[in-house]
């Protein structure tokens, strides 16, 4: 019997083409059946029973023996996404395999219905295992580790959320970081990820800078470097500045918005902030990268001096004037096991604002042995800085007239001219110690321990004039019938700390499906606050450089952690993660207004996460996550809190559910998030006297909105990225104290009103960046990028007198590379 088909199927009439006999059988790996084989064929004896069966085999053989499907696939490398070529694809306790071709890619096929144990290996890397169900056509994709570099990635990876865990994460790569840093802070080049609002004292993005992420600041926002706490200990605050160009020695970073998965050192209220310094470079090299900025303006004069001597007259401000200096070098990899690398940085800018100058400099050095399954690396950082004070802000009268206006330094010549003190500045150096080691046990089995030191030790300086001698323990001067009980006088108030501990983390992996991380650290911190007088106009025979202030203060951190990624199904990931946290903190002496703040506090935490994480297909995910976090208050809220009351501690429930699409020239992510928290300790709207907001507790408050993102590639060379985040951020029942005053100063009432529901202060409703880039010529891109961040209130009582109105900032930035001029 001869079957053979003698045409195609009519598309517009279910398949039933011209045929002679019965049409030939065709299959495809989706495993559907051409319609021809529904022909009916009118029965004529023997060859109808002969047909029959045939027609039978035809319906119900496909089902049962030729269920085959294509399995195809990409091999990358971890540290670059570049792909693999000549990786080695097998499947275990079967005869067939591939090779990755030129673009990392392999394809199986004919593969019958089963679960599949694929084993992924190529010379130089880290082998993986992974099991795939394969009951369809399948796309794959494996990441594979360098074995010489596989440590310094994962000396970070315990504190991240991985790829598989249903977390509300942002990535910034190397790459992305040095396209901006032209001298900017870490904030400024964060400033473009979603919900980043980055401010400066200065007003030029250099010196004291900082971030808000969600509208939560960096004292609700934790981060490490490779691991090792970052925060403040007391104030719970990051100060880049201290540690100024970190970014040149950064391999990427990672942003997790909201509670976030367990890390180590101060609660994420806002976001965890996650520094990997840069990894070992295989081959040597040395770098000198020079930037130099500067803007014209109007000139315009800033009297300085010293009041107790010849002034200086005028000084002419050039705003941004900017330059920064930094030389890197590698050994790379020496005998296939040792490198060194380092950098020194030098940061100089005149600021925006009138005498914000910074002067910084900074050194980076790391050296390693990198085995095959163990690494040991000595990291040691740090800087000193020297900036003008410029943390007071701008008064709202002279925004309009004299917006760089700086009352830092300020006082009255015995001529009665307004002048500025010329050293009225803050100095301080910080110098980082970490000793990691990592240990690869076997292949489900790795391990990392870290020791960790850090010191730091400055000052910033004050003018006051007729300031009280015995407020700054100086004996009143008898001249004659006169006692002289106040006088002009320079002081400098001090902080001297010592922070160390030691983090370790476990991972493993007894399945391709289960993994399980088992972590924590110890660390405890040590500060000295004091205050002297080094000069005084009217000193009599007293001593001046005698402490007129002096408070110490300990804090002890304990956490541990255990998280689990389950897979149950190939496409559903499963995660779970429980942190315990202890903190022991006290203070005791006096502070500069002379009153006792000693105090002892000791908080026990529980933070439990959960979420689940679901790839519907290649291109498609969707997760949810829902988490609770806990903090302790900061050194302020203790020993500033209004009407003297006891800050609790603050809780958030944090719920986070999101999506992503993934097609070949577009990606689209969009997240809801709801925080409610529980005695947040939100502003008040006033400053301490070194101009850190003060903050009381709130019973209930929340946070929640949308954050959308997209990449598109519109076309070869030209490429969009952009983000908006629009949220609500409300208090209820927020009761607001307006403290009234007399001419000279004098408390007359106090006023208190109950606000039902108003807004958090520094928390505007929406916040977008966009990033477009277009390539005319191999050796130039240009690109044009956008941030806008909406009114936002100074304090929560929503009054339209007390907003920062909206803004919208564009740069236009154009990189030009040179290669091959020397």
């Amino acid at each position: 019997m001869n079957l053979q088909q003698s045409g195609e199927p009519d598309p517009g009439h279910a398949g039933a083409g011209k045929h002679s006999g019965l049409a030939a059988l065709r299959y495809s790996h989706t495993m559907m059946i051409s319609h021809p084989l529904l022909v009916i064929v009118e029965p004529k004896g023997r060859y109808m029973r002969s047909i029959f069966p045939t027609i039978l085999l035809a319906l119900f053989l496909p089902g049962f023996v030729f269920a085959q499907y294509d399995v195809s696939g990409k091999v990358v490398a971890h540290e670059n996404g570049q792909p693999l070529t000549g990786a080695n694809v097998t499947v275990e306790n079967k005869s067939f395999g591939a090779t990755t071709d030129l673009n990392g890619e392999f394809s199986l096929s004919d593969i019958e219905k089963d679960t599949y144990t694929f084993r992924i290996s190529f010379v130089g890397y880290r082998t993986k295992t992974r099991q795939v169900d394969v009951k369809e056509d399948r796309e794959l994709r494996f990441t594979l580790k360098n074995k010489a570099t596989m440590t310094s990635e994962v000396l970070v990876e315990a504190t991240r959320a991985a790829d598989e865990t249903p977390a509300t994460t942002t990535k910034i790569s190397r790459e992305e970081i040095e396209q901006q840093n032209f001298g900017k802070d870490m904030p400024y080049l964060l400033n473009q990820a979603p919900s980043v609002v980055s401010t400066s004292d200065a007003g030029a993005g250099v010196g004291y800078t900082g971030m808000r992420i969600r509208g939560s600041d960096l004292s609700r926002t934790n981060v490490t470097i490779n691991g090792i706490p970052l925060n403040d200990a007391e104030s719970q605050r990051v100060f880049f500045v201290n540690i100024p160009d970190f970014a040149s020695s950064t391999e990427n970073i990672q942003i997790q918005r909201g509670v976030g998965t367990s890390t180590n050192g101060a609660g994420a209220f806002g976001a965890t902030i996650n520094i990997q310094s840069e990894q070992l470079a295989k081959e040597p090299y040395g770098e000198l990268n020079n930037s130099v900025g500067y803007l014209p303006s109007k000139e315009h004069e800033s009297w300085i001096g010293t009041p107790f001597g010849r002034n200086k007259g005028p000084e002419l401000n050039h705003p941004f004037n900017t330059v920064k200096h930094t030389a890197r070098f590698g050994t790379g990899l020496i005998n296939d096991r040792f490198a060194v690398e380092g950098r020194l940085s030098k940061i100089a800018s005149d600021g925006y604002i009138d005498r914000a100058k910074s002067n910084l400099g900074s050194f980076y050095l790391s050296g390693g042995y990198y085995g095959n399954q163990t690494i040991v690396k000595a990291i040691t950082f740090g800087g000193k800085e020297k900036t003008y004070q410029a943390w007071y802000g701008v008064p709202e009268d002279s925004l309009s007239t004299n917006r760089t206006y700086n009352s830092a330094g300020r006082y009255t010549d015995a001529n009665g001219n307004t002048r500025f003190y010329e050293n009225e500045t803050d100095n301080y150096q910080q110098n980082h110690y970490q000793l990691h080691a990592s240990h690869q046990f076997s292949p489900v089995l790795s391990a990392n321990g870290a020791l960790h030191y850090t010191y730091g030790r400055g000052y910033f300086e004050q003018y006051r004039d007729e300031a009280s001698l015995p407020f700054h323990s100086i004996r009143p001067v008898t001249t004659g019938s006169d006692t002289i009980s106040k006088s002009d006088l320079i002081r400098r108030r001090w902080l001297d700390n010592d922070f160390y501990g030691f983090t370790f983390s476990a991972d493993y992996q007894p399945l391709t499906a289960l993994n399980l991380t088992f972590g924590g650290a110890w660390n405890n911190y040590e500060g000295a606050h004091f205050g002297n007088v080094i000069r005084v106009r009217h000193a009599g025979k007293s001593e001046i450089r005698n402490r007129f202030y002096n408070n110490d203060a300990v804090k002890n951190n304990f956490n541990i952690y255990g998280k689990i990624n389950h897979r149950p199904l190939d496409n559903l990931t499963i995660f779970g993660d429980l942190q315990y946290r202890k903190v022991a903190y006290e203070i005791w002496g006096r502070d500069i207004d002379e009153r006792s703040i000693s105090q002892k506090h000791i908080h026990h935490f529980f933070n439990p996460k959960v979420g689940a994480q679901y790839d519907i297909n290649e291109r498609h995910r969707a997760y949810a996550y829902l988490g609770i976090a806990n903090r302790e208050p900061t050194r302020s809220d203790y020993i500033d809190s209004p009407n003297g009351q006891t800050p609790k501690p603050e809780r958030l429930h944090n719920l986070e559910a999101g999506y992503r699409y993934k097609h070949p020239y577009f990606t689209v992510k969009a997240n809801y998030f709801y925080m409610n928290y529980k005695d947040q300790l939100v502003k008040t709207g006033e400053l301490n006297d070194v101009g850190t907001p003060i903050r009381t507790n709130v019973a209930n408050s929340y946070r929640t909105g949308i954050e959308v993102q997209g990449a598109v590639n519109l076309m070869e060379r030209l490429t969009w990225n952009a983000n908006v985040t629009y949220s609500i951020n409300k208090i209820r029942n927020f009761e607001n104290v307006n403290y009234v005053y007399d001419e000279q100063f004098n408390l007359v009432t106090v006023k208190r009103e109950t606000l039902e529901t108003t807004d958090i202060a520094f928390s505007p409703s929406i916040v977008g960046a966009s990033h477009l880039t277009i390539s005319p010529l191999n050796w130039l891109d240009l690109s044009f990028n956008s941030k806008y961040v909406g009114e936002q209130y100074l304090d929560n009582t929503s009054n339209e007198n007390r907003k920062i109105d909206d803004y919208f900032v564009n740069n236009l930035q154009l990189d030009f590379t040179l290669k091959d001029i020397l």
